[in-house]
């Protein structure tokens, strides 16, 4: 009777073991998905910051900056008889 009660003992705790291996392959395999996921999305946002940055750079170039001041605001480079020096 008591050999029988280790058995099934045993037997319960291999079980268990083995739906626990089971259980935790399932959990590295969902994990290991989202981590690749999470990877392709810090890659994507990675291009869409270089391309933000190069947007950037080309909007504040000196020349559109310069155009948009003689185009838009009617400015111009003062002549060189136009330009005061005030020293103090």
């Amino acid at each position: 009777m008591e050999r029988g009660v280790i058995i099934i003992s045993l037997l319960a705790a291999v079980m268990f073991s083995a739906i626990g291996v089971v259980y935790a392959n399932h959990m590295e395999r969902t994990l290991f998905v989202t981590l690749q996921g999470l990877q392709t999305e810090r890659d994507n946002l990675n291009l869409d910051w270089g391309r933000l940055q190069l947007e950037q750079s080309t909007w504040a170039t000196h020349a559109r900056i310069e155009g948009i001041a003689r185009k838009q605001l009617g400015m111009s480079q003062p002549n060189f008889d136009e330009v005061v020096v005030i020293r103090p």
